[in-house]
């Protein structure tokens, strides 16, 4: 009886392991424009000092490869977008959200408080959502696998 027990927890922990990895929020992800629908970048979320940073390791479009970001004030300004660190200083909340950071859009010049979450019903995608106040946008980004 005991070592049946003994399985059947094995087992279980052995199955929620998939998951578990599912959900990490690291790695890399497609950027899908909520306005245009378009397939934009890859962005690479990385963990650094407890907290979640991404940053456009790749520009999809071809009228988008090379340029600078002429919207960037400070030291980012007329850089490359490709490795501009765009999300900045996320926290986990949670079981499966990400909050208390700022999210940067190279195109419009803007800087958004930021919430980052796993889609419950598909784990290979990201609910982006950047806000002010209470206005918001939300973009779905999808996990790169290759």
């Amino acid at each position: 009886m005991k070592s049946i027990k003994t399985y059947l927890v094995c087992l279980g922990l052995l199955l929620s392991i998939p998951s578990s990895q599912a959900q990490q929020i690291t790695g890399k992800w497609k950027t899908v424009d909520d306005e245009t629908g378009k397939t934009k970048s890859i962005v690479e979320l990385y963990s650094a000092n407890g907290k979640i940073y991404g940053k456009v390791s790749k520009l999809l479009l071809p009228e988008d490869q090379g340029k600078p970001c002429i919207k960037c004030e400070g030291k980012d300004y007329n850089q490359p977008i490709e490795g501009l660190v765009i999300v900045k200083g996320l926290t986990k909340n949670g079981d499966n959200e990400y909050e208390g950071g700022t999210i940067f859009d190279p195109q419009k010049g803007k800087e958004y408080k930021c919430k980052m979450w796993i889609d419950k019903d598909s784990p290979n995608t990201l609910n982006v959502r950047g806000y002010v106040a209470f206005f918001y946008r939300t973009q779905k980004w999808y996990r790169v696998t290759d």
